[in-house]
């Protein structure tokens, strides 16, 4: 029965599968698990960056995707970091707030992971 449930899901659930998979080898936690107020290490793939040219402080953002769900990173006074792009593997540790109930770190330690690691 579970080959018929293998046919049967799509390959962004796969996918999704997968990341959750991977960020729970590296010790983790899943991004739908994170509390406000709370330490977290996450890791996940950068689903889009943006930068928000802010008249005294410009803010660069990235919104990482680990399977579970979306957490923001925020770095403040950046107006971009190199390696953070699109498609990348990140681990991000820091505070989490959460206002309107989606996770965000500002300014996380963060890692990237090698393009093609898995």
């Amino acid at each position: 029965m579970s080959w018929l449930r293998g046919l049967l899901r799509s390959q962004e659930q796969h996918e999704a599968e997968q990341l959750s998979e991977q960020a729970h080898e590296r010790g983790a936690i899943a991004i739908s698990a994170c509390e406000r107020g709370r330490e977290a290490r996450v890791c996940g793939t950068i689903r889009s960056v943006t930068l928000r040219p802010k008249e005294r402080q410009p803010t660069f953002e990235a919104e990482v995707f680990d399977g579970t769900g979306l957490l923001t990173l925020v770095w403040l006074g950046r107006r971009s970091l190199a390696g953070v792009e699109v498609g990348r593997m990140i681990e991000a540790r820091g505070r989490v707030t959460c206002p309107r109930d989606h996770p965000i770190i500002f300014n996380p330690d963060y890692q990237l992971r090698p393009v093609g690691a898995e």
